[in-house]
């Protein structure tokens, strides 16, 4: 269950396909539902199987149709996974599942990081009058509440008092791009954008939100841009045209506009050849649950310039696949300095690392094989012991009542 399957929504969507696609591979069957509008065109082009409820009302997403397709439909499905929280998915299933006999588990996707409560006091406000009614006890009666990494987990419970949840950390991840397709990527990438031939390029991807720190960024790259002639910032990616003008103003003001190239949505082989075609990728956000774009960059072996806001930050520079510095303006600059000053075997290491570490940590088919052990154990007479440890094995988990 996800409130949308808009690819314009950012990194949640293309974490549940890459998870769909993981979990068909691994013998099982996986079907979405949402809220969207059936007649929406990006239903219809969606990669999984979707069930459209809407449409909705309001950016909650509220409809009746949802709660009534899941009862109608829960006994079909050993299990439902709720993405994310504060729209209607998670409590329209908990409305429907609580005492089924098909559980629910819950990806907070990080949507109970404290920053949020700093940031948006007032709406934190509005949250806490929904809190007791909905979230908590969408919550509190979960079979699991599934954790991307030990950081997140720990987050979570800063943002409200009442908070009850049988927390387990499991991991998250994406698919690697093509191997084959490199080049091709590539070239088809600096054939759309030829004002970068020959550029050291500084890739930020993903949507344009003000807590995803592009103004740091852009501020950051001012100051460093006279160091280095060569080298150019690409901010890829869909965002509030508001913010996007501003950001766009900004870089005039300071004279860097000419060093900047604004893609907008990049899809396919245009995004991984962004990728494989950058030195560095940046995302000095303030508030990153997991960061799928990070994890797509380490795929192509792309070092990652983070903030140690960056949940998974502490990965990251464990495993020497990146920069971290804090959420500011002087931590954005000193680790654009740091990524600069490095030896070009340093470099080429480091690159060699992020491959290593997305090898390691977040290819999807470990991920897939987790969670299918993570619901297993929450499904009575399943036999965890005859789950896939690792991609490629084809298990199946049947319920004894079936």
């Amino acid at each position: 269950m996800i409130p949308s399957v808009d690819p314009n929504t950012g990194g949640p969507i293309e974490g549940v396909l890459r998870i769909h696609e993981a979990l068909v591979a691994l013998g099982h069957h996986s079907e979405l539902l949402s809220l969207d509008d059936p007649a929406a065109p990006f239903v219809a082009a969606c990669l999984a199987p979707v069930h459209a409820t809407g449409p909705s009302r309001g950016g909650y997403g509220y409809n009746p149709r949802t709660v009534e397709w899941l009862r109608a439909h829960a006994a079909d499905y050993d299990a439902v996974i709720v993405n994310g929280l504060w729209q209607y998915v998670g409590l329209a299933a908990w409305r429907a599942l609580r005492g089924s006999t098909t559980p629910y588990f819950v990806y907070t996707h990080g949507m109970l990081d404290p920053w949020f409560k700093k940031r948006y006091p007032l709406k934190h406000l509005k949250k806490w009058l929904y809190w007791p009614w909905g979230e908590y006890r969408v919550l509190r009666d979960a079979a699991a509440v599934l954790f991307t990494c030990e950081e997140e987990r720990l987050l979570a419970r800063e943002s409200f008092w009442l908070y009850r949840a049988n927390e387990v950390v499991g991991s998250y991840g994406t698919a690697a791009p093509p191997p084959d397709a490199e080049a091709a990527t590539q070239a088809a990438f600096m054939a759309r954008f030829p004002e970068l031939q020959g550029k050291r390029q500084l890739l930020y991807l993903g949507r344009i939100h003000e807590k995803k720190g592009g103004d740091l960024l852009i501020e950051a790259f001012a100051r460093v841009a006279a160091d280095a002639a060569d080298l150019h910032l690409v901010m890829a990616g869909p965002g509030d045209e508001t913010l996007v003008g501003e950001l766009r103003r900004r870089a005039d003001a300071l004279g860097i506009a000419p060093r900047i190239t604004w893609t907008g949505m990049l899809h396919a082989d245009l995004k991984w050849g962004a990728f494989r075609s950058a030195d560095a990728f940046c995302l000095p956000s303030h508030q990153e649950n997991f960061g799928i774009a990070v994890v797509e960059a380490l795929a192509c072996g792309t070092p990652v310039l983070i903030s140690d806001k960056v949940n998974i930050w502490r990965e990251i520079e464990q495993d020497g696949a990146g920069l971290v510095a804090t959420d500011t303006q002087a931590g954005t600059v000193d680790n654009l300095r740091r990524w600069l000053a490095l030896p070009p075997a340093e470099a080429q290491a480091m690159r060699a690392a992020a491959r290593h570490s997305f090898a390691q940590r977040f290819q999807v088919g470990e991920v897939a094989a987790t969670l299918l052990r993570i619901i297993a154990e929450h499904l009575p007479g399943s036999d965890v012991s005859a789950l896939p440890r690792a991609p490629g094995a084809v298990a199946a988990m049947r319920r004894q009542n079936r």
